[in-house]
C-alpha cells in the first residue's frame, strides 16, 4: 500500500482537517517534476549526479564514522539550498518559516511555493497537537483530583486510616500526584518481575505522612452526586456514605481508559505526521535532486510536534496508575483494559453471509419455478392468497430491504471514515459491521422466503374443507420468533446492539420524557419510512385475532376500529418525531423563528399524511 493511502486509512476522523495535507504537496512536487522534464535536455542522461559517485575515490572500509559524518557534513552545509527560522509574534506565538536559497534559479519560484506550503502545514499540525497537549494535561489534572479523593474513600471504606499510623515512610511508597507536575523529576521506572513500574522516590519522610494526611482531608470537600431515576434527569448531592457499593460507583476505570485512548491517539497523530514530513521531504529530494530532507528534518525534529515528550510520559504514568489501583498490580490485565481491542472480521461472518445469500437466492428461483409450474397465477384462490396471505409476508420485504439499505450506510460510512460509532454511542468493540447486518438481513429473508414457498397453497382440503393450520400460523410463528429473539436477555445473538435498539425505541416511543440524542433523532426518522411494516403489524392482530385464518378469511376492513388505527399507526412515527423537536427545544436555548418553523414543517408532514390516507389501501 502506498504511503498516502495509509495515511488516509490511519487519520482520525474528528481530526482529519488538522492532518497535513500530503496530497496537496504531492502536486506541488508533479509540478515540480513536470518543469524539471521540460526544461532537461534530451541528451542528458537521467540520474547523473548518482552515476558519478560510482567514479569517486574509495574512502576504505575502517574510516570512523565521526570523520565521515563531519564530512558529508561540511559538504551538506556548503550546498544547503533551504534556511529555517522561527519568528516570533507579538502574543507570544510563533511559527516556522523556510527560507529557499535557489529560488534565482530558473524555476525556483515552484520550490519557493513547495516550502511555503510545506511550511502552513507544519504550523497548523504543530499549533493543533500544541492545543490538543494542552487540553490532556488539564484533564490528567482534573483526573488526579479524583484520584485523591478516590483513595481517601477507599481508605475510610477498607479501615485502614489508623494503619498508617504505624508504617514507617518508605522511599518507594506511591504518592497522591501522580499526574501533577511536582512528582515529574522524581519518578523513576523499573521493571520487576509482574512488570509493574512506577516507585516515586520522596525527599523525607516527613512529607509523606503530610501527603497521606492531605488526602483524607480531601474528602471534606467532596460531596457524592446522586442522579435521580426520572424523566427529566435531576442531580442530588448527598452525603458521603463510605459503603463498598458507592466505592464501586466512583471508581473511574472508564474515565482512564477514555483518557489513556485519548493519549494513543494523540501520539499517534505525532508520528504520522512526522513520517509524512519525511516521506514528501524524500520525494522531494529525489525529484529536485537536492539535499534539503535533513535539514528540513532537524526543524520538524526541534519543533514542539517532535520534541515534545509530554504525552509519553503521561501515558506511562496513566499506565502505572491504572495497574496498580485498578488491577491489583496485575501488568497484563491492566493493560488488556488500557488498550482498546479493535474488532477483527470474522471469516465465519462473512461465510454465514454468502450460504444466506446463496439461500435467499435458490429460494426466489425456486419461488418463481413453483408458480410458473403450477400455473398458482390462473387458479381461483389467487385473489384470496394476495388479500390476506401478501400483507403478513410483505411485512418481511419491508424489514429486509431497510436492513440491506442499513448495512449499505455502514459500508460507505466506514469507506468515508465517518465514525458512526463515536455519533451513535456505540459502546466501543460492540457495534455491528455492514457484514453483521447483512447476515441477519438475509437469514431473515431466507426464513421468509421458506415460509411462503411451504404456504404457497391455494387449495382447500377437500376432506376438512380449510387450510392446513400449521402452513397458515407459520408467518406468526416467524414474528413471534423474531420478537422472542430481540428481547432475549442472554449474551446471544448480539445482545448488546439489540439493547441499544430497544432502549432507543423506548426513548422514541416515550419521546417528551427523555432527553433526545441523535440515535433517538435517527430511529424516529427511519420509522416514518415503516409505516406500511407498522400497518403489517396492525393486520396481523386483526388476522389471527379476529380473523379466519384457516380459510384465509378476514373482516379488517369492515371494523371500524381497525380503519381508525389504519390511520393512528401512520400518524404515530411523525408524532414522535414533533414530540422530540419539542423536547429538544426544551433543552437547547433556540431562536424563536427557527422553532415555529420546524413545528409547521412537522405539523405540515402530518396533515399531508392525513389528506392523503383516504387513497391508501391494505
Amino acid at each position: 500500500m502506498k504511503f498516502g493511502k495509509e495515511f488516509a486509512s490511519q487519520m482520525v476522523p474528528e481530526w482529519q482537517a488538522a492532518y497535513m495535507d500530503y496530497a496537496c504537496l504531492k502536486i506541488l512536487l508533479k509540478q515540480i517534476q513536470h518543469w524539471k522534464q521540460k526544461t532537461t535536455q534530451p541528451d542528458t542522461p537521467p540520474r547523473l549526479p548518482r552515476a558519478l559517485t560510482l567514479y569517486r575515490a574509495f574512502s576504505g572500509l575502517i574510516q570512523r564514522q565521526n570523520q565521515r559524518l563531519s564530512s558529508f557534513n561540511g559538504e551538506d552545509t556548503e550546498n544547503q539550498p533551504i534556511l529555517g527560522n522561527f519568528c516570533t509574534g507579538r502574543k507570544g506565538s510563533g511559527k516556522y518559516e523556510t527560507t529557499f536559497l535557489m529560488a534565482a534559479e530558473e524555476g525556483g519560484e515552484c520550490e519557493q511555493q513547495f516550502f511555503r506550503r510545506l511550511d502552513n502545514e507544519l504550523n497548523k499540525v504543530d499549533k493543533f497537537y500544541k492545543s490538543k497537549v494542552k487540553e490532556v494535561m488539564e484533564e490528567a489534572q482534573t483526573l488526579s483530583k479524583q484520584m485523591k479523593a478516590l483513595i481517601a474513600f477507599r481508605i475510610k471504606v477498607d479501615k485502614v486510616a489508623a494503619k498508617f499510623d504505624h508504617i514507617h515512610p518508605s522511599p518507594r511508597m506511591v504518592g497522591m500526584n501522580v499526574f501533577n507536575g511536582e512528582a515529574q523529576s522524581n519518578d523513576s521506572i523499573e521493571d520487576n518481575e509482574k512488570h509493574i513500574s512506577l516507585e516515586i522516590e520522596e525527599e523525607n519522610s516527613k512529607h509523606m505522612m503530610s501527603s497521606d494526611i492531605a488526602s483524607l482531608n480531601i474528602l471534606n470537600h467532596v460531596k457524592l452526586n446522586e442522579a435521580i431515576q426520572t424523566h427529566f434527569p435531576t442531580i442530588k448531592q448527598t452525603e458521603l456514605n463510605f459503603s463498598k457499593e458507592n466505592l464501586k460507583r466512583i471508581e473511574k476505570q472508564q474515565a482512564f481508559i477514555e483518557f489513556y485512548h485519548k493519549l494513543r491517539l494523540l501520539k499517534k497523530y505525532s508520528f504520522m505526521n512526522i513520517l509524512a514530513f519525511s516521506k514528501i521531504m524524500k520525494k522531494y529530494d529525489k525529484i529536485s535532486s537536492r539535499r534539503a530532507s535533513r535539514n528540513y528534518m532537524r526543524i520538524v525534529d526541534n519543533s514542539y510536534l517532535g520534541s515534545s515528550d509530554e504525552v509519553t510520559k503521561l501515558m506511562e504514568r496513566v499506565e502505572a496508575t491504572f495497574i496498580k489501583h485498578f488491577s491489583n498490580s496485575n501488568h497484563g490485565k491492566g493493560m488488556n483494559k488500557l488498550r482498546l481491542k479493535t474488532k477483527k472480521e470474522r471469516h465465519r461472518i462473512s461465510f454465514c453471509t454468502g450460504l444466506f445469500v446463496g439461500c435467499t437466492a435458490a429460494l426466489i428461483l425456486a419461488l418463481i419455478l413453483i408458480i410458473h409450474a403450477r400455473n398458482i397465477l390462473d387458479k381461483q384462490g389467487k385473489a384470496q392468497y394476495m388479500e390476506n396471505m401478501f400483507p403478513l409476508y410483505s411485512l418481511f420485504a419491508f424489514i429486509v430491504l431497510h436492513m440491506i439499505l442499513y448495512a449499505a450506510n455502514i459500508f460507505f460510512w466506514r469507506q468515508y471514515r465517518i465514525n458512526y460509532t463515536f455519533i451513535f454511542g456505540f459502546k466501543q468493540g460492540t457495534e455491528l459491521g455492514y457484514r453483521e447486518v447483512l447476515l441477519l438481513s438475509f437469514g431473515l429473508a431466507a426464513l421468509a422466503l421458506a415460509s411462503v414457498i411451504s404456504n404457497l397453497d391455494m387449495e382447500m382440503d377437500p376432506k376438512t374443507g380449510d387450510y392446513k393450520a400449521l402452513t397458515e400460523l407459520l408467518p406468526l410463528i416467524l414474528v413471534t420468533l423474531a420478537l422472542v429473539i430481540l428481547i432475549f436477555p442472554f449474551n446471544i445473538l448480539y445482545r448488546s446492539s439489540r439493547l441499544f435498539f430497544l432502549t432507543t425505541l423506548f426513548h422514541c416511543i416515550c419521546a417528551p420524557l427523555y432527553k433526545v440524542k441523535f440515535q433517538d433523532f435517527f430511529l424516529a426518522d427511519q420509522l416514518t419510512s415503516q409505516v406500511q411494516a407498522l400497518r403489517s403489524l396492525q393486520f396481523y392482530i386483526c388476522y389471527y385475532g379476529w380473523g379466519d385464518y384457516k380459510h384465509r378469511q378476514n373482516t379488517c376492513k369492515m371494523n371500524d376500529a381497525f380503519n381508525t388505527f389504519y390511520f393512528v399507526v401512520a400518524v404515530v412515527p411523525y408524532w414522535s418525531r414533533l414530540l422530540q423537536i419539542f423536547r429538544w427545544q426544551h433543552s437547547k436555548s433556540t431562536s424563536e423563528g427557527r422553532k415555529l418553523l420546524r413545528r409547521d414543517w412537522f405539523c405540515k408532514d402530518i396533515c399531508n399524511l392525513l389528506s392523503r390516507g383516504n387513497k391508501i389501501d391494505l
